[in-house]
């Protein structure tokens, strides 16, 4: 199995920066000249949508609270910002398994064991990428691939300060859903790098093992 390594970044991060950065990852990576790698951090608050037509997950652009970024990812509008954890897994899928369904799949799982060390039992919804707890959506998730070199990753909501900013758009697109994130779930103050040091657990446990497609 191709070896990878994991990058804490830290908080208050720069989108369009950490963009860039991920975009020299892959064309790196692409090369040969690095290992696959997984990005670990939070970001300045900021709205995000995938290159599509239909912007509407967004509602009234010009008053968002937040500056918007449209990015080469697949997916409608989301929000980044304090309070949330992002993952982005530059991974070379031609040594691992030349499958993106089994790639969003992998995340989602690393996602579902972390969050069941916190006492929360998360899931899938069949149709719908991401993560739920019943039927509130914890994590997000939105890839990107070249050359079979992806991008982009997960965005898990750890505290209650990442959700007020979801309520001026519909999160991903999906009229209805509903927010959440693991202290509201837990019941309890969760700290990010407690939540990072697990998920950097679970991405070695599940992506050292590659689950078979659920």
């Amino acid at each position: 199995m191709s070896p990878f390594i994991v990058r804490d970044l830290g908080a208050d991060r720069d989108f369009q920066e950490t963009w860039i950065l991920q975009e020299n990852l892959v064309r790196q990576r692409r090369e040969g000249l690095i290992d696959d790698t997984i990005l670990l951090l939070e970001h300045s608050p900021v709205y995000t949508i995938g290159r599509t037509r239909d912007q509407s997950s967004l509602r009234d652009t010009p008053h968002l609270p937040h500056p918007v970024v449209e990015i080469n990812r697949g997916g409608q509008g989301t929000y980044h910002g304090p309070g949330q954890l992002v993952g982005y897994a530059i991974l070379d899928l031609g040594k691992r398994e030349k499958d993106l369904h089994l790639h969003l799949r992998n995340l989602e799982e690393t996602i579902i064991s972390a969050l069941s060390k916190f006492g929360i039992a998360a899931r899938r919804r069949k149709g719908l990428t991401g993560v739920w707890v019943e039927n509130r959506k914890i994590a997000s998730l939105g890839v990107g691939v070249r050359s079979w070199v992806t991008l982009h990753g997960f965005a898990l909501n750890v505290q209650t300060i990442s959700l007020p900013p979801f309520q001026s758009i519909t999160p991903c697109g999906i009229d209805g859903v509903r927010m959440t994130c693991a202290e509201d779930e837990a019941g309890k103050p969760i700290a990010i790098a407690k939540m990072k040091s697990m998920m950097e657990t679970t991405l070695r446990e599940v992506f050292e093992t590659e689950i078979p497609e659920i």
